[in-house]
């Protein structure tokens, strides 16, 4: 019994913690349906599975803990203590570094430590999916030379125990990494971009901005709408700033342009109402005409557009989690927008980011594994190279998908399936007992 102790309590914790997240994820799917229609319905419904999910994650890593053999559990507590000291210590200079490129504006703030506090908890979800794989490298290379340095690893082997029985519960502990980055990916560490500038001009009294500069065109009714700022909360009823709605002839001429200070839509009328509005209208091979006796405010209650389906073009696609980027894509089928690749790149790359903890854990397993107390250095050296390279890698394919000079799957899975089969590689040669540094300096050009 006390050896399901650890599992039994952190069953408990997720019950504890999924009964004060999971209601009030679905309470906030519930909002962002209602306010936008168009949203995709089955994505969102997914949220609070995820919660749930990732609440009982340490339950199951702790389910696992317990039911492995003794070795097992001995090798897990090694490197798990060295990945919360790891991470806690990333974490550290992250924050210590963040904090200093904030501190102007903290300290336009009232408290700069409630401010802080909150601006942190809301990137917590980035903080997690950005390290940990860090955390994973740096713990796992001094985990295996603490090991090897002290010929446990010989010792283990000398038991019958192979090198792939001895290394397990480092690649459980790389995929229960890469499920909880997959969850907060879904639709938390996206969001926590966007939470910081809110957070900010809240605390300092600034008027919040969801989007700037954004421009939508419906072409079906031959409108181009040009945005200068949206507020958070437009679908409750806080106006458009700085607006103005571009109209076309059926002949893609100019019919009329119509500037306003603010606009706001009615969700119950669907009506627009413009302030301090001025309309134009064009003919050809004449100047513009004002329109004298426009009513202030300006009421348009034709016209089909609504604020959720203006502000899709105007949300960055790094801010934007799975159900995001689904609906954005929805509603721009293929050729309608020129951006449409860099949304279908991120989405891709949502689904292959987790997998760089599995695929960190696989490179450093077999150069962190020494049988001699010389030789670890290489290793690490090594083995960070080609952890940044891959980091390296995946920075040019992105860059690639959004210029289609890639399809979007490739240039999101292409860094994973490159040092993926790499890392199996290596560690077939780390099985077989054959040699890895002179495979690899074999590979230079200086050694071809």
């Amino acid at each position: 019994m006390r050896r399901f102790l650890i599992p039994i309590l952190l069953i408990l914790a997720g019950l504890a913690l999924a009964a004060k997240l999971v209601p009030a994820e679905q309470a906030a799917v519930a909002a962002r349906l209602k306010d936008f229609p168009d949203a995709d319905t089955a994505a969102h419904q997914l949220r609070p599975i995820v919660v749930a999910i990732l609440c009982f994650l340490p339950a199951a890593g702790g389910l696992l803990y317990s039911l492995g053999s003794i070795l097992a559990r001995y090798v897990a507590r090694q490197f798990l203590s060295l990945l919360a000291i790891g991470f806690f210590a990333l974490a550290t200079l992250w924050l210590l570094m963040d904090f200093q490129d904030n501190l102007d504006e903290l300290k336009d703030t009232e408290s700069i430590a409630a401010t802080a506090a909150q601006l942190y908890a809301a990137r917590f979800p980035e903080i997690v999916v950005t390290l940990l794989p860090y955390s994973l490298l740096l713990s796992l290379l001094f985990c295996l030379g603490r090991l090897s340095s002290s010929r446990e690893i010989v010792a283990m082997t000398q038991t019958g125990r192979g090198i792939a029985r001895l290394t397990t519960p480092f690649f459980i502990t790389g995929l229960l990494s890469a499920i909880l980055c997959a969850g907060l990916n879904y639709q938390w560490a996206p969001r926590a971009n966007a939470a910081e500038k809110v957070i900010l001009d809240t605390a300092r009294g600034f008027d919040e901005v969801a989007a700037e500069v954004v421009k939508f065109r419906n072409p079906r009714a031959r409108r181009l709408w040009m945005v200068g700022s949206f507020p958070p909360d437009f679908q409750k009823g806080a106006p458009l700033k700085q607006v103005r709605i571009v109209r076309e002839n059926e002949d893609a001429t100019l019919k009329s342009i119509l500037d306003a200070k603010t606009a706001s839509w009615d969700p119950v009328t669907g009506q627009w109402t413009f302030e301090g509005a001025i309309l134009r209208k064009m003919s050809p091979g004449a100047p513009p005409e004002f329109v004298q006796d426009l009513p202030d405010p300006y009421i348009v209650k034709t016209w089909s557009e609504t604020p959720a389906e203006i502000i899709q073009p105007g949300l960055p696609a790094n801010q934007l989690g799975i159900p995001g980027l689904i609906s954005w894509l929805n509603s721009h089928p293929v050729g309608s927008h020129e951006r449409r690749q860099t949304y279908l790149t991120q989405w891709h790359h949502r689904w292959a980011q987790p997998f760089n903890c599995l695929v960190v854990v696989m490179l450093a397993t077999p150069l962190g594994v020494v049988f001699s107390r010389r030789g670890a250095t290489s290793g690490v050296a090594v083995t960070v190279f080609l952890c940044v390279g891959m980091l390296f890698f995946t920075t040019i394919c992105l860059s690639l998908g959004d210029a289609y000079y890639l399809p979007p799957m490739l240039a999101a899975w292409l860094p994973n399936l490159v040092f993926g089969a790499l890392a199996l590689f290596l560690f077939q040669r780390r099985l077989s007992g054959r040699p890895i540094y002179q495979t690899l300096r074999r590979l230079t050009p200086n050694n071809a």
